[in-house]
């Protein structure tokens, strides 16, 4: 069965501040907004991909599990996207980085981001260069989440693993994490099965998923499912994107 990524979400206390910030940073369009949901597309990507900008975080609880890495085209352009993320309300941010080519920010709730030096691997990506993905076994979540979003592997050197994705799409990359996961992420993925969403749930637990309770009711179009390392992750009904 045939699976893809359709959404990174990002819960926050204030979902249009959110959103703003990110459309603006990205110059992405809002293609969706209710009371309780903002849609932020790529005009980049091969399909629909969204960042979806939901309610319902959870208390920080240190550093996100997942981040974005953003692409720059040049050393002038990564400073000029650094300076109007801090306009729009970033700030700088320690995370242990030290003296890297990179920058790292974290927008106005906190959560982190990379603004990238130009690297040629990231050229057709888009404005995020990359999906970052903390687990303590980065190769094996490779394997899992190559047939959970349907993109090849295409880098691992037994410390950080990458799904390769089409022209327009980001990176999935996935980074060795010794921190314990707690409480439910701020910050997951979104997979559109295209195809029947129970058959592709029961592939998924078959690979090692599980079934996951983050309050989401008995009214919702999706599942919920952690992967084998407890990162929860939703399987849209087909054709529903966000």
């Amino acid at each position: 069965m045939t699976h893809r990524l359709a959404n990174v979400v990002i819960d926050g206390e204030d979902p249009r501040r959110l959103a703003r910030f990110w459309a603006e940073l990205l110059d992405w369009p809002v293609a969706q907004e209710t009371d309780d949901e903002v849609d932020v597309r790529s005009p980049h990507a091969p399909w629909i991909f969204d960042l979806v900008f939901g309610t319902g975080a959870q208390p920080r609880r240190g550093k996100n599990r997942i981040h974005l890495d953003l692409a720059s085209t040049s050393p002038g352009h990564q400073l000029e996207l650094v300076e109007r993320a801090v306009r729009l309300g970033a700030r700088p941010a320690d995370v242990g980085q030290h003296a890297v080519p990179w920058v790292v920010l974290a927008d106005p709730e906190g959560n982190e981001f990379c603004v990238l030096e130009p690297r040629p691997e990231y050229a057709d990506a888009g404005a995020v260069a990359a999906i970052v993905v903390d687990v303590p076994e980065p190769s094996a979540a490779a394997a899992f989440w190559s047939a959970a979003v349907g993109l090849p592997v295409g880098r691992d050197d037994g410390t950080v693993a990458g799904l390769r994705p089409p022209p327009g799409l980001p990176w999935v990359e996935f980074l060795p994490a010794t921190a314990p996961k707690t409480g439910k992420d701020r910050v997951h993925l979104d997979v559109d099965p295209v195809g029947d969403q129970a058959a592709a749930v029961a592939e998924l637990e078959t690979r090692g998923a599980t079934r996951a309770d983050v309050g989401q009711g008995p009214e919702v179009s999706w599942v919920v499912l952690a992967d084998p390392w407890g990162g929860e992750f939703c399987v849209l009904r087909p054709g529903v994107t966000g």
